[in-house]
């Protein structure tokens, strides 16, 4: 699938932060804008709202939508508000915190499936820092994005257990055959300061 330009992942960014602002003002989902045909080509996407205090920055909320099942530039309108309002992990984003509140937009492959042969190689097929994991068995299920683990310092197999983790699952049962586990990559667009200039940036930084 081929990459988004600088400037399609500005308008995603400057979107995600309209989005966010007219939804906590007024409780309204902005329409989505006219934008190019690849902006409205299916894609998941995830936005993260890092919260930037003293030069330091701290997740305050992570949504998204894995699967390529709507156009992205409407998935990133849902995924910015859900982020402010619903990631579970937190409350809501206050109208007052958002000059503190810097955006971050992950345009994401398809996943594919990894899991198939030997369990105990599949470290190898891991690429930290590039590859995001989706980890699934029955009604459980857990994403990372490829920012997680650099952030965090972990190799592949830590990184495995940790999705497991967030699956709410065992931390070795990336290794039962049950257990379905994909990995897709992310273009990543962030402001480099809240309500600033947007660029795009390697995957292995902080994500949710």
């Amino acid at each position: 699938m081929k990459r988004l330009t600088e400037q399609e992942g500005n308008i995603l960014a400057s979107i995600a932060r309209r989005a966010i602002s007219q939804y906590l003002n007024t409780a309204r989902r902005i329409p989505a804008p006219e934008v190019s045909q690849r902006l409205r080509e299916k894609r998941g996407v995830f936005v993260t709202l890092n919260r930037m205090e003293g030069g330091r920055k701290t997740l305050r909320g992570c949504i998204g939508y894995p699967l390529p099942t709507m156009p992205l530039i409407e998935a990133t309108i849902g995924a910015a508000i859900g982020a402010a309002v619903e990631d579970p992990r937190f409350p809501s984003v206050d109208p007052s915190e958002l000059d503190r509140i810097q955006v971050e937009v992950s345009v994401l492959t398809p996943p594919e499936t990894i899991s198939e042969g030997e369990r105990r190689k599949l470290p190898r097929l891991v690429r930290v820092g590039i590859d995001g994991l989706i980890i699934e068995r029955g009604f459980n299920k857990g994403l990372l994005l490829p920012q997680v683990p650099v952030e965090w310092g972990w190799n592949a197999e830590e990184f495995l257990g940790q999705t497991c983790i967030k699956a709410g699952l065992p931390t070795t049962s990336w290794l039962e055959k049950d257990v379905r586990i994909q990995r897709f990559q992310a273009q990543i667009f962030e402001e480099t300061e809240p309500g600033g200039q947007i660029e795009e940036r390697p995957s292995g930084a902080e994500g949710c």
